[in-house]
């Protein structure tokens, strides 16, 4: 064999075991924790989206209540879209939910309270994915009768985000809700408080683990004209799985099966996650 073409087998075999070893270095260098970040599912994540994306989502909860109203079930659909303005400093969002329910042999549907918001990124950690983005929104009264609090209502949430290590993120929230005009007299003002926590474990950069507390002291007016206080809380466990396109899109499936720990919670329930992101613009610099 001529030692020009075996110089030649020799260089073609080291340069593919160089573009091999390089795309090996490239893949683990790639951390779990950069594969998905903004798919939560009851829990608001702390991270906006970036400067030419858009994100589509689609969420279904169907709930079963405890003793005591053992034949009701509800089942709640809502659409979230969120755009950034200009950069992923600042982003626009919208949620349109409906809802359907079933009680004692009676059922009832409708489009519920239309929310607008609007959400900063006030800090955002590349390394350690640690963000925190504050949102407010109005609750416009677009609700049919039974799904609308029928006041133009307010609500602020503080969403706090980080990764611990390369395979885990924790996410906290702590918010209100000011829906004025709402109780029997004209006069009651209601407000609703929320807290929330997850824990979410990465298997891989497209499947994931998650545990998501939620916890809400609510207000409501009885039929007295007074003012009633009820504390709601929910445990789920659930995951979630990305497919990520040569376009650059994602999309990204999720299950959950949230459980009542308080009697003002569904028994049980499952919950549908469904994502969609794509670039509509070329990203710009801040």
């Amino acid at each position: 064999m001529p030692q020009g073409f075996q110089l030649t087998r020799c260089f073609a075999v080291a340069l593919c075991l160089a573009i091999a070893t390089a795309a090996l270095a490239q893949e683990e260098a790639k951390r779990p924790v950069d594969g998905i970040m903004d798919n939560s599912f009851l829990v608001e994540e702390a991270y906006n989206q970036e400067a030419g994306v858009v994100q589509h989502i689609f969420t279904g909860l169907y709930g079963v209540d405890k003793v005591g109203a053992p034949d009701k079930r509800t089942f709640d659909l809502a659409f979230t879209q969120e755009w950034p303005v200009f950069s992923q400093a600042h982003q626009f969002s919208y949620t349109v939910p409906y809802g359907f329910a079933r009680e004692r042999g009676q059922s009832s549907s409708g489009v519920g309270d239309v929310f607008l918001n609007y959400r900063f990124q006030a800090f955002f950690e590349e390394k350690s994915l640690t963000a925190f983005a504050p949102r407010f929104s109005l609750l416009l009264p677009t609700g049919a009768d039974g799904f609308s609090s029928d006041t133009l209502g307010y609500q602020w949430n503080l969403p706090f985000s980080t990764a611990l290590g390369d395979r885990w993120f924790v996410h906290a929230n702590a918010g209100l809700t000011f829906l004025p005009n709402t109780g029997a007299r004209s006069a009651d003002d209601l407000l609703n408080y929320n807290l929330g926590a997850s824990a979410i474990y990465c298997v891989s950069g497209r499947f994931n683990l998650m545990l998501e507390w939620i916890g809400a002291w609510n207000e409501s007016a009885n039929d007295n004209g007074g003012i009633e206080r009820e504390f709601s809380s929910v445990i789920s466990p659930g995951f979630r799985y990305a497919f990520n396109f040569a376009s650059g899109s994602q999309m990204v499936l999720g299950l959950g099966a949230p459980i009542g720990l308080t009697r003002s919670a569904p028994a049980v329930g499952v919950l549908f996650y469904l994502s969609f992101e794509h670039r509509f613009a070329s990203s710009k610099s801040e």
